[in-house]
């Protein structure tokens, strides 16, 4: 089978090593993370081997796709209007400035595109915690043009996250105002709280709020928030490290609920 190609892609956080013909249609696809080559067809089983065999990196599990689980088949009947799960960190922000770019020269940079570029930064250290057994979804719309900057679910819990940009900034929290730099302190852990409230009430489930602050020169929090999990972009890492809340069951059955628009429509 001559033209065989092997084209990585990356899907929340997983790469998937595709094969594809020379017309761009697939062949087979390897999950390295879970060590198995799925066939679309048999008869190409030493085909395929051969061109992925560069990039095995150990024995695998080859066959064909595996059967979805009831919760897998719940995400693939929604319509892909409905569907959040490809959103993009930052995804309403990203619309935004593709409707209203704003000016071409300003005197200050515009605030939305430092809000998307945080959102970013979180959104990715997020989505690697997926082979953790976790699952991020960013931008989850609210009734009323809120929204939740990301939703994180899995073995630890349920987490609400709201990003803040604080690059090279000194951010003081003294619950519920958070000062950025010289800037006027602002009640947002009123915000952040009221965020998790309500994803809590959608998915009938406990959310916990986290405040993420990007890139900050220094944090000051004289007393832990009420409820309310203060941490910078490098600290994400550290929540995959939580565990003994939920069963995989319970997060696959949490995840496809969140993924659904029709979830938030009244909250």
């Amino acid at each position: 089978m001559r033209g065989l190609r092997v084209i990585p892609t990356w899907r929340h956080g997983r790469e998937l090593l595709y094969v594809c013909l020379p017309d761009g249609g697939n062949v087979a696809w390897y999950d390295r993370e879970a060590a198995r080559v799925s066939l679309l067809g048999e008869d190409r089983e030493d085909e395929v081997l051969r061109v992925l065999q560069p990039f095995l990196t150990g024995p695998v599990t080859v066959g064909p796709p595996p059967v979805p689980t009831p919760a897998e088949l719940a995400r693939l009947s929604l319509h892909p209007d409905d569907d959040l799960a490809p959103n993009r960190p930052g995804e309403a922000l990203v619309v935004a400035l593709e409707r209203d770019p704003g000016p071409a020269h300003r005197l200050r940079p515009d605030p939305r595109r430092r809000a998307l570029a945080a959102e970013q930064t979180v959104g990715d250290a997020l989505d690697a915690l997926d082979g953790a057994g976790w699952h991020a979804l960013h931008s989850v719309p609210l009734p009323g043009g809120d929204r939740v900057h990301h939703l994180l679910i899995g073995p630890g819990g349920v987490y609400a996250v709201h990003t803040l940009y604080a690059r090279k900034q000194r951010v003081r929290v003294s619950d519920p105002l958070v000062a950025l730099g010289r800037r006027d302190p602002e009640p947002l852990l009123r915000r952040v709280r009221s965020d998790a409230a309500r994803a809590s009430y959608a998915l009938t489930a406990e959310v916990r709020p986290v405040l993420a602050l990007v890139e900050p020169a220094a944090v000051s929090v004289p007393v832990a928030p009420r409820g309310v999990r203060v941490l910078t972009d490098g600290d994400l890492p550290g929540l995959s490290r939580q565990g003994g809340v939920l069963k995989p069951a319970d997060v696959k059955a949490l995840h496809a609920m969140a993924r659904d628009r029709h979830t938030w429509a009244r909250v």
